[in-house]
Protein backbone atom coordinates (compact mmCIF):
# COMPACT_ATOMS: atom_id res chain seq x y z
CA UNK A 1 0.00 0.00 0.00
CA UNK A 2 1.40 3.26 -0.80
CA UNK A 3 -0.10 6.94 0.13
CA UNK A 4 0.71 9.84 -1.57
CA UNK A 5 0.55 13.32 -0.11
CA UNK A 6 0.37 16.46 -2.52
CA UNK A 7 1.26 20.06 -1.70
CA UNK A 8 2.30 23.26 -3.27
CA UNK A 9 -0.63 24.88 -4.96
CA UNK A 10 -2.28 27.71 -4.94
CA UNK A 11 -3.16 30.82 -7.00
CA UNK A 12 -1.00 32.14 -9.38
CA UNK A 13 -0.70 35.00 -12.25
CA UNK A 14 0.09 34.17 -15.75
CA UNK A 15 3.71 33.42 -16.66
CA UNK A 16 4.31 32.10 -12.97
CA UNK A 17 5.72 28.99 -11.11
CA UNK A 18 4.52 26.48 -8.92
CA UNK A 19 6.53 23.56 -7.49
CA UNK A 20 4.15 20.36 -6.43
CA UNK A 21 5.25 17.76 -4.07
CA UNK A 22 4.07 14.37 -3.27
CA UNK A 23 5.70 12.48 -0.31
CA UNK A 24 4.68 8.78 -0.69
CA UNK A 25 4.57 6.57 2.46
CA UNK A 26 4.34 2.96 3.08
CA UNK A 27 6.27 0.85 0.34
CA UNK A 28 9.47 1.25 -1.30
CA UNK A 29 9.29 4.37 -3.10
CA UNK A 30 11.82 3.41 -5.95
CA UNK A 31 9.94 0.92 -6.70
CA UNK A 32 7.59 2.99 -8.61
CA UNK A 33 6.75 4.78 -11.48
CA UNK A 34 5.43 8.03 -10.66
CA UNK A 35 3.23 10.60 -12.83
CA UNK A 36 1.31 13.43 -12.73
CA UNK A 37 -2.11 14.35 -13.71
CA UNK A 38 -4.48 16.77 -13.75
CA UNK A 39 -8.37 17.29 -14.01
CA UNK A 40 -10.15 20.14 -14.68
CA UNK A 41 -13.89 21.36 -13.80
CA UNK A 42 -16.39 19.56 -16.80
CA UNK A 43 -13.29 17.50 -17.88
CA UNK A 44 -11.41 14.33 -18.29
CA UNK A 45 -8.10 13.75 -16.36
CA UNK A 46 -5.02 14.43 -18.37
CA UNK A 47 -1.97 13.23 -18.11
CA UNK A 48 0.86 16.14 -17.35
CA UNK A 49 4.25 14.21 -16.90
CA UNK A 50 5.75 11.06 -15.25
CA UNK A 51 9.33 9.84 -14.34
CA UNK A 52 10.79 6.41 -14.39
CA UNK A 53 12.21 4.42 -10.89
CA UNK A 54 15.58 5.55 -10.62
CA UNK A 55 14.59 8.86 -12.59
CA UNK A 56 16.18 8.90 -15.79
CA UNK A 57 13.66 8.89 -17.79
CA UNK A 58 10.69 10.98 -18.02
CA UNK A 59 7.50 11.80 -20.18
CA UNK A 60 5.58 14.93 -21.03
CA UNK A 61 2.19 15.69 -22.27
CA UNK A 62 1.86 17.77 -24.97
CA UNK A 63 0.57 20.66 -23.73
CA UNK A 64 2.98 21.22 -20.93
CA UNK A 65 6.32 20.34 -22.94
CA UNK A 66 8.71 22.95 -22.55
CA UNK A 67 7.10 24.01 -19.26
CA UNK A 68 7.11 21.69 -16.56
CA UNK A 69 9.19 18.93 -15.39
CA UNK A 70 9.41 16.26 -12.99
CA UNK A 71 11.75 14.84 -10.76
CA UNK A 72 12.21 12.54 -7.80
CA UNK A 73 13.74 12.58 -5.04
CA UNK A 74 13.98 8.07 -3.28
CA UNK A 75 15.98 9.43 -0.46
CA UNK A 76 13.11 11.59 0.25
CA UNK A 77 10.36 9.55 -0.91
CA UNK A 78 8.75 13.03 -2.91
CA UNK A 79 8.61 13.41 -6.59
CA UNK A 80 8.44 17.18 -7.83
CA UNK A 81 6.49 19.04 -10.31
CA UNK A 82 8.11 22.09 -11.27
CA UNK A 83 5.49 24.31 -13.50
CA UNK A 84 6.99 27.17 -14.96
CA UNK A 85 5.41 29.75 -17.88
CA UNK A 86 1.68 29.08 -16.29
CA UNK A 87 -1.13 29.60 -18.24
CA UNK A 88 -4.83 29.58 -17.09
CA UNK A 89 -5.57 27.02 -18.74
CA UNK A 90 -3.29 24.86 -16.83
CA UNK A 91 -5.74 25.65 -13.90
CA UNK A 92 -6.72 22.42 -12.39
CA UNK A 93 -6.82 19.70 -9.53
CA UNK A 94 -3.35 17.94 -9.76
CA UNK A 95 -2.92 14.36 -8.51
CA UNK A 96 0.39 12.72 -7.94
CA UNK A 97 0.29 8.98 -9.09
CA UNK A 98 1.95 5.63 -8.51
CA UNK A 99 2.65 2.43 -10.63
CA UNK A 100 3.78 -0.42 -8.89
CA UNK A 101 3.74 -2.43 -12.02
CA UNK A 102 5.19 -0.58 -14.71
CA UNK A 103 8.21 0.14 -15.85
CA UNK A 104 7.92 3.19 -17.80
CA UNK A 105 6.48 6.45 -17.56
CA UNK A 106 3.15 5.31 -18.92
CA UNK A 107 0.62 8.43 -19.63
CA UNK A 108 -2.37 6.15 -19.29
CA UNK A 109 -4.39 6.63 -15.49
CA UNK A 110 -5.51 3.23 -15.38
CA UNK A 111 -2.18 1.49 -15.74
CA UNK A 112 -1.35 3.52 -12.10
CA UNK A 113 -2.76 1.98 -9.19
CA UNK A 114 -2.09 4.89 -6.04
CA UNK A 115 -3.79 8.10 -6.16
CA UNK A 116 -3.34 11.08 -3.78
CA UNK A 117 -5.66 13.48 -2.86
CA UNK A 118 -4.75 16.25 -5.63
CA UNK A 119 -3.95 19.64 -4.98
CA UNK A 120 -5.30 22.98 -6.50
CA UNK A 121 -3.44 24.70 -8.99
CA UNK A 122 -5.24 28.17 -9.87
CA UNK A 123 -3.60 30.73 -12.92
CA UNK A 124 -5.00 33.75 -12.95
CA UNK A 125 -5.32 36.10 -16.08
Amino acid sequence: QVQLVESGGGLVQTGGSLRLSCAASGRSFSRDVMGWFRQAPGKEREFVTAITRSGGTTRNGDSVKGRFTISRDNAKNTVYLQMNSLKPEDTAVYYCAASSFRSYPSSHPNEYDYWGQGTQVTVSS
